[in-house]
């Protein structure tokens, strides 16, 4: 048929593509109102039954549709020939994969536009119509009102669950090879419509989504075009695909360039898919139809999960299942085998299945109790060894971790020692010994590397203290590079919801803010506490830091009214269940008293540091770098109040104990200098200002921390 051809009242301007059975034109309708629209005609020399039927099941398939992601049937009738054809909106999009590589779609962005696309998916399951041939040439995105919109088209192949479409549609269904091998389900690969349920759109959908995840299929197309239909209904029912993450390692430099259509790098890409994405599409893509989603928004609902932070329920096959569907492809090979063996172990298997788990709650129990005592006589002996008579009259909690580090009685319990290990360098980091704990926590990880791996919890735990210890010394590049390897892996192992993963992924918020990634480091601390409230209850403990970072996210940009009830509930919570003298109350009503400090409300933020400092001398001693913070912190409540001189000879008593306690340019020690050189440049004794700038700028060790100084000193000289 020619494009200047008229069917109706529409007038054929030119064929735009190939639908199905049929061929696609842009055409103008003339009356009752004149616009542009597609037209679809059955191909010239395919009005058989078979292709009559499907071209009219599509027709009235596409009638019954009536939502905004599916393309509307406007009107059908016959050409004077007798051929059928059918009207549709004009959608002037392109396929979604192209769509989003074009526009370097982000992943998220991704995920929420596949979204939509399962909810069309689901309208049409829900009015009893199975596509069977989702594909991303079906699946077109245009822009209205500036934001991409998807419409699934070309239901020519699509199947009623509950009623026939037409009289004419048992022509379609028997031994035909219907669909796009690369999107087909296994059932549907079987070449029957007897086991066809809208789970086989599911399965395309997963497929829909690899692509979309990692720029290919997950059977080579190549490979399937070059199969005959054996060996395709093979590779679809046999064999298992990589998982996203896998596939895209595989792809050396492509891989570089669908990272860059993701916005992303291929490393980043990987770990972005690994875990709960690969997951979701593997379970959409289950060989075994019942254990795939079973619904469309399903299937959405866990992708939103996803990108909400929430547990998803896709989860990986267990190994008892791979065995299954390995011995379902083997079944000649495991026959006579089978046979043997089920006679030999089925009597075993009832008989030892109790004595195996009984086995394994004593052993657990074993050595957890052979922990204890390794632990509680190496405490024995350390406390025994920390006699005033063994170590002289001043026995310091130094000279008690310098002798505990330094024991070897644990040298045959290595897991035991790496454990121990971890617990000094702890307490060296709190005492702002940092290279003392570097040590003990890089033995922990040698140890736990040796012993158990790279990704063994214990290991992933050591190595996040370790990265703690960076930051807590400023050695912020290592921070980045140790909290980005932890947090990749935490979430393999552990999943994204663990407390040891929700711990990094906070630490890593807090680094953001200090490389001056600022929307970067909010983003982190609201998912964070929305993630961890999802997760605790409500006094969780380990919900307070996630509301202190929050807050001090929000106090150092100013947005002091977002931060005050955050703190308030925060040390409310901690009061409760810690106790108003605990360290973790402590530290969020010091950091309380400074915003009220900005606030104005000079009275009261000195009321509050005066008891924090009065607590942290009795807990953690006058030399504490937490006890030196509070007074530098009241200090400047004095200068803010125009006490100057108590300001002063708090600010210098709080200086020498740094100097003499903490280590050399430790940045504290810098902090409590610029602070006070501060208040010496408003009290215009600029000349003394400069001579502390001078010398604190002497004391840095870090480039950064001199540079900041070195200008400050400048500005003061103006």
């Amino acid at each position: 048929m020619a494009a200047t051809d008229r069917v109706g009242p529409y007038r054929l301007l030119q064929a735009i593509g190939e639908g199905g059975f049929g061929t696609v034109y842009l055409a103008e309708q003339e009356q009752p109102v004149r616009r542009r629209v597609a037209v679809k005609i059955i191909k010239a020399g395919m009005d058989t039954k078979q292709v009559v039927a499907r071209f009219e099941a599509e027709r009235q398939a596409l009638a019954m549709m009536d939502h905004p992601y599916i393309a509307k049937v406007l009107d059908a009738g016959a050409t004077p020939t007798g051929r059928p054809y059918f009207v549709m909106e004009l959608v002037k999009g392109v396929p979604i994969t192209e769509y989003c590589d074009t526009n370097n779609v982000e992943t998220a962005e991704r995920l929420e536009l596949f979204g939509q696309v399962c909810h069309a998916v689901q309208h049409a399951h829900q009015k009893g119509v199975i596509h069977r041939d989702l594909k991303p040439s079906n699946v077109l995105v245009a822009i209205h009102d500036g934001r991409p919109v998807p419409k699934v088209i070309d239901f020519g192949i699509a199947k009623a669950t509950d009623h026939r479409l037409t009289e004419k549609t048992i022509f379609t269904e028997y031994n035909q090879f219907i669909g796009t091998p690369q999107y087909m389900s296994p059932e549907q690969a079987e070449m029957t419509t007897l086991d066809i349920d809208t789970r086989t759109d599911i399965y395309a959908l997963g497929v829909l989504l690899y692509e979309l995840l990692t720029g290919t299929t997950p059977f080579d197309p190549r490979r399937l075009r070059e199969a005959g239909y054996g060996e395709i209904q093979r590779i679809i029912r046999e064999e298992e695909p990589p998982r996203p993450s896998t596939r895209l390692s595989t792809l050396g430099d492509e891989a570089t360039d669908i990272a860059r259509h993701h916005q992303s790098e291929p490393g980043a890409l990987r770990r972005a898919l690994r875990g709960e994405l690969d997951w979701i599409v593997m379970k959409a893509m289950e060989k075994d139809r019942t254990r795939r989603y079973e619904t469309a928004n399903g299937l959405a609902m866990d992708v939103l999960r996803h990108l909400n932070d929430e547990p998803v329920l896709a989860r990986p096959a267990s190994a008892a299942y791979r065995f299954r569907k390995f011995a379902r492809r083997h079944r000649a090979a495991l026959a006579t085998g089978v046979v043997v063996i089920v006679a030999l172990v089925g009597g075993l298997v009832l008989a030892t299945y109790g004595l195996v788990e009984a086995k394994r709650e004593r052993d657990r129990a074993q050595v957890a109790q052979h922990e204890s005592e390794a632990v509680t006589r190496f405490l024995s002996n350390m406390l025994h060894e920390a006699d005033p008579g063994r170590l002289g009259r001043d026995v310091t909690v130094m000279r008690v971790l310098e002798k505990a580090a330094g024991d070897d009685a644990l040298a045959d319990e290595p897991l035991i020692d790496a454990k121990i290990r971890v617990t000094i360098g702890i307490v060296y980091r709190e005492l702002s010994k940092f290279a003392l704990a570097e040590a003990q926590l890089r033995e922990a990880m040698s140890t736990y590397d040796r012993e158990r791996g790279p990704d063994a919890p214990r290991r992933l735990r050591a190595a996040y203290e370790l990265a703690v210890t960076y930051w807590r010394n400023s050695r912020l590049d290592e921070t980045d590079e140790l909290l980005h390897d932890i947090y990749e892996r935490q979430q393999a192992v552990l999943g994204r919801s663990h407390p040891d993963t929700l711990d990094t992924q906070n630490m890593l918020g807090l680094l953001y803010w200090k490389q001056g990634r600022e929307e970067e480091a909010m983003h982190v601390a609201r998912e964070n506490l929305a993630a961890r409230r999802r997760v605790l209850d409500a006094d969780d403990p380990d919900l307070l830091d996630a509301m202190n970072n929050l807050a001090n996210r929000y106090h150092n940009r100013g947005e002091l009214d977002e931060a005050e009830p955050l703190y308030r509930d925060a040390i409310r919570i901690s009061t409760e269940i810690h106790g108003a003298d605990h360290t973790s109350t402590l530290l969020l009503m010091n950091n309380f008293a400074d915003l009220l400090r900005r606030q104005g409300k000079l009275d009261e933020a000195e009321s509050m540091l005066a008891r924090v400092l009065a607590l942290r001398r009795v807990k953690l001693g006058p030399h504490h770098a937490k006890t030196l913070a509070t007074q530098n912190m009241l200090a400047k409540v004095y200068a803010d109040q125009g006490r100057l001189d108590e300001a002063e000879t708090l600010f210098v008593e709080t200086i020498a104990r740094a100097k003499q306690h903490l280590e050399p340019g430790h940045y504290r020690t810098l902090g409590f200098m610029s602070n006070y050189a501060r208040m010496l440049v408003r009290a215009d004794r600029r000349e003394e200002a400069v001579e502390v700038y001078t010398e604190a700028a002497g004391l840095a060790t870090r480039e950064h921390d001199r540079a900041e100084l070195l200008e400050a000193l400048e500005e003061a000289r103006r």
